[in-house]
């Protein structure tokens, strides 16, 4: 199939140009290119345009799940008719192993995977494997290692009506394909054989697959809802891949077993050479007892520290990747197009995940917790990810380093989108100073005798502090000043700053302190006045591309401005000031030929929680409580609406409403457990 692109919405401001500049650099060959797109520019709307044009599958990069989550919803409301796919880390909850030498303290690795998530992942690798019209939104998690798509694509079976198998050599090879036999209710990746039929959950959707047979052959094949039980088809065909992204053939561990002994005789060597009696015990100790267990039942803790062996890589080889799953052309080379998303942080963090992860391991290698090849279970380093991925553009409104100098011609360019498409232009800057002198009050009381212009006038008032402390200082202050406010930060949880910014934008308070807003994604149009405390602090929380990033949120406002309070001008608040005047010039004398009177964006309130929450979780939501009439009519029902609702908000990547779900089913289940109890 194609990308069709589904959309009332056609391009317009900078997007016609940038578009078409875009798009003419992919077909030219051109490697980077950069989209330099002002907040509210509707960055997203153009990339979902290049993809129409270009048809190639295409990787999105954000740098933290919650982007991710919307970016993918984003790009799904776009492409209805497509594959658009959420590959994030699985881990709710991930402790690696440590050793930290100084205080001799040994971390064990602990984790808690989501099923959800891990069967996105599945349907993630499956549609590359089957489709072209496939757009994956990404965390880094993309980096990691992953399964060889060679091995996970050959065990892979085409199941249908018709085919000569029995039902024994099916459980066979559902057991040979990493599924899991159960009794009890399906999950993703198990089987369970009733009668003369076998049921299979799919890794990669919640449905049941029921086969019947008929002497040799399978009979009938019957799509059934995992949670209803109702018939969704009687199907003809569907295909099967393994629960497992790592796929290691019988011949294939047997070899590896033989390599990993090796590897763990020359250790020992090594470390009793060395006088490292301790650690040589130690090793000797843990590898026997993982190799027992390989040999035993195929799989141990921590197997994926051998996964250099398993793959039959060489020492320092690269591993497989969820990039080893798009295409290829027939010479090797990347056939797919990347957009990296909010490219100033999502770039510097993929180049970090490698450091990191290397310095862990070693130490792990040199105290005898674990063998050298264990380093080989690893992130992509930075050269390795820029040889993997295909034609890249950069998204952000403040380009890093990297971005800009990729983006010089033959090899790359930079696509502005200043104007935005509603006319809007970015706000007028004031500098005042932050200390008191003669009638000057200094930066606090000046910001009141602003903030309450603005509050009188029926708008609302945004401030940054530098910690958080300061934020709930001034945040008690001003409301001992009888302006209504409240503060945001890190400490925070998620569903608490959702409900602080909806009543916010409600006008339930008036003035909103916060430290680090960049990772909010706010869209606050009511917003006039955005005010900057302490700006002369260089640092991160006032770099130029801080700095560019907050006083973006005054720009969905007609009315919108920024105060700066700085004593001196730093290098960095000169850029900022500099390169948001150049583009209000633009955009300015944009307006005035073409007769555009911006006006300031109109959103209904739920969308500022439109990464977090969704329509359908605001229905959910009223759901959540327990309802204890029906818990005591009939428990078991209560909790299958439950899973029925849990099942839904994942679908459409609404983890947090998932999330609270979860936790109230396992309420029920604690209630029930004990009242069997008693």
């Amino acid at each position: 199939m194609k990308f069709e692109l589904a959309t009332d919405k056609t391009p317009a401001g900078d997007q016609p140009k940038a578009i078409e500049k875009l798009v003419k650099g992919i077909k030219s060959g051109m490697t980077h290119q950069t989209l330099l797109g002002v907040t509210g520019s509707g960055k997203t709307f153009t990339a979902a345009n290049v993809i129409a044009q270009i048809q190639k599958p295409t990787l999105v990069i954000a740098h933290n799940k919650t982007l991710a989550a919307q970016l993918a919803q984003e790009y799904r409301d776009f492409f209805p008719n497509n594959e658009v796919h959420y590959f994030v880390s699985y881990y709710d909850y991930y402790q690696p192993e440590a050793y930290m030498p100084v205080s001799d303290t040994y971390i064990e690795k602990e984790a808690q995977i989501n099923e959800e998530i891990d069967r996105l992942r599945h349907a993630s690798t499956q549609a590359l494997l089957t489709r072209k019209d496939v757009i994956i939104v990404a965390s880094v998690s993309c980096i990691y290692g992953l399964g060889s798509p060679e091995e996970y694509e050959k065990v892979h079976q085409k199941i249908e009506r018709g085919f000569k198998t029995t039902r024994a050599e099916m459980l066979r090879t559902l057991v040979n394909m990493y599924f899991e036999r159960t009794n009890a209710d399906l999950t993703p990746g198990h089987f369970r054989a009733v009668g003369n039929t076998i049921e299979i959950m799919p890794t990669n959707e919640r449905v049941i697959y029921r086969l019947s047979f008929s002497k040799d052959s399978i009979s009938d094949i019957t799509k059934i809802d995992a949670v209803s039980r109702a018939i969704i088809e009687e199907a003809d065909v569907f295909y099967l891949f393994p629960a497992k992204h790592f796929v290691t053939p019988e011949t294939e561990r047997k070899r590896a077993i033989i390599d990993i002994k090796a590897e763990l005789d020359a250790q020992l060597k090594k470390f009793k050479k060395e006088g490292k009696l301790l650690e040589a015990e130690r090793i000797k100790r843990r590898t026997d007892h993982d190799l027992a267990l390989i040999r035993e039942v195929g799989y141990c803790n921590g197997i994926e520290n051998y996964s250099r062996h398993f793959d039959g890589r060489k020492p320092g080889d690269a591993p497989h990747t969820l990039l080893s799953y798009f295409p290829h052309t027939k010479d090797g080379k990347p056939d797919f197009l990347t957009i990296v998303d909010e490219s100033h942080v999502t770039m510097p963090q993929l180049g970090a995940m490698y450091a990191g992860d290397q310095s862990r391991k070693k130490t792990l290698v040199e105290f005898g917790f674990r063998l050298p090849s264990a380093v080989d279970n690893r992130p992509l380093n930075f050269e390795e990810f820029e040889a993997r991925v295909g034609q890249m553009i950069f998204t952000s409104a403040t380009p890093g380093k990297y971005e800009l100098e990729r983006a010089i011609p033959p090899h790359g360019q930079i696509a502005n989108q200043i104007i935005r498409p509603t006319g809007l232009v970015d706000p007028e800057i004031d500098i005042r100073p932050v200390t008191g002198t003669g009638s000057y009050p200094g930066q606090v009381k000046d910001f009141i005798e602003e903030a309450t212009k603005i509050i009188a006038g029926g708008a609302r008032v945004l401030t940054t502090t530098l910690t958080k402390k300061m934020a709930e200082d001034l945040t008690d202050f001003l409301t001992e000043k009888g302006i209504n406010t409240k503060y945001i930060h890190s400490d925070i949880k998620t569903i608490e700053r959702i409900e602080i910014l909806t009543s916010f934008r409600r006008g339930e308070f008036d003035c909103l302190v916060g430290v680090n807003l960049l990772r909010e994604g706010l869209d606050l149009p009511e917003v006039e006045l955005v005010a900057i405390l302490d700006a002369d602090k260089e640092g991160f929380l006032r770099s130029e591309t801080s700095l560019i990033q907050t006083i973006g949120r005054a720009a969905r406002n007609v009315n919108g401005r920024v105060v700066l309070y700085a004593d001196h001008m730093t290098n960095s608040l000169e850029k900022a000031v500099g390169e948001t005047n150049r583009r209000r010039k633009i955009q300015v004398a944009y307006n005035k030929e073409h007769g555009i009177t911006p006006i300031t964006i109109a959103k209904e309130i739920k969308d500022i929680t439109g990464q977090l929450r969704t329509e359908h979780q605001a229905a959910v939501h009223t759901l959540l409580t327990i309802d204890a009439d029906l818990y005591k009519q009939n428990p078991k029902k209560l909790l299958k609406e439950k899973r029925r609702q849990m099942e839904e908000a994942v679908q459409i990547l609404d983890f947090e409403t998932a999330a609270l779900i979860r936790d109230e089913i396992a309420a029920l289940e604690e209630i029930d457990s004990k009242k069997k109890k008693k």
